[in-house]
């Protein structure tokens, strides 16, 4: 008789910003978790800090979730260790601010694969252990998917991929148990500035959260089988202000935004 697998809440992107502020959250509400991304050093922290807490030690494993394969590793690793995932937290994904002719064609193009191609893969990919287990899918998406983005154009683009997506995917897995949310942060102060080249204040703070208060908000709506969690007031304000505004206004205020950030 093949023994009962262990549910687990798998979290990629985890070894740092809001990833392993979510770790911290769903390890908090007693979830056995999976930390995957490429630092296994940083992952190794993060699994020793939630376990210090208390909680059960993450189980971590190094991965790029943006290489083809990677679903399919990572699905025979969890196997390996009796483990299925009840819950699948799509972090992974980066930025670039600058314009698209400007920016290297090869980066943007491992954009796309990594926040659209590599998110839908695992969304669809542990489908079937997360309507046996009622479970759900948070996926991390931004306020940046409510607008076009001159300046940031493809990862204002992947990041509208990731809101629709999950929006339909509610609406597709809700009969059938699983909750699915998108998580749609303003302004976080991580590593993803960095990453993307704006400057350090590129922010005003009225629109910042810190990962941790991202976290729960995104923790509480996949509990509460939340479609859309837009986190802080001032910034679900400005999600809906996009909505209304002239597109031709809206691109030239994008556009503004863009260069004073970088």
């Amino acid at each position: 008789m093949t023994p009962e697998k262990r549910p687990v809440t798998l979290i990629t992107g985890a070894s740092s910003g809001i990833g392993a502020a979510l770790a911290h959250e769903f390890a908090a509400n007693g979830h056995e978790l999976v930390l995957i991304a490429r630092r296994e050093q940083a992952l190794a922290a993060l699994a020793d800090a939630i376990a210090a807490k208390g909680a059960s030690r993450p189980t971590v494993l190094r991965a790029d979730v943006a290489h083809a394969d990677a679903t399919q590793v990572m699905a025979e690793a969890l196997d390996r260790r009796g483990l299925e995932p009840d819950v699948v937290v799509n972090n992974a994904g980066f930025g670039l601010v600058g314009t698209a002719d400007t920016l290297d064609r090869a980066e943007q193009l491992a954009m796309i694969d990594l926040n659209v191609r590599a998110l839908t893969d695992l969304s669809l990919a542990f489908v079937d252990s997360l309507k046996r287990r009622k479970g759900g899918i948070l996926n991390v998406a931004s306020v940046a998917a409510f607008m076009p983005g001159p300046g940031m154009a493809v990862y204002y683009a992947s990041k509208a991929y990731v809101l629709s997506f999950s929006e339909a995917l509610h609406r597709e897995l809700k009969p059938k148990g699983v909750r699915v949310t998108v998580l749609c942060p303003g302004a976080v102060p991580t590593e993803f500035q960095a990453r993307a080249g704006m400057a350090a204040e590129a922010f005003p703070r009225i629109l910042t959260r810190s990962a941790e208060q991202v976290a729960r908000d995104g923790y509480r709506a996949l509990k509460e089988g939340r479609r859309v969690v837009v986190p802080g007031f001032v910034n679900s304000v400005v999600t809906t202000l996009t909505r209304l505004a002239p597109h031709g206004l809206l691109l030239d205020l994008i556009e503004r935004q863009q260069k004073g950030r970088r």
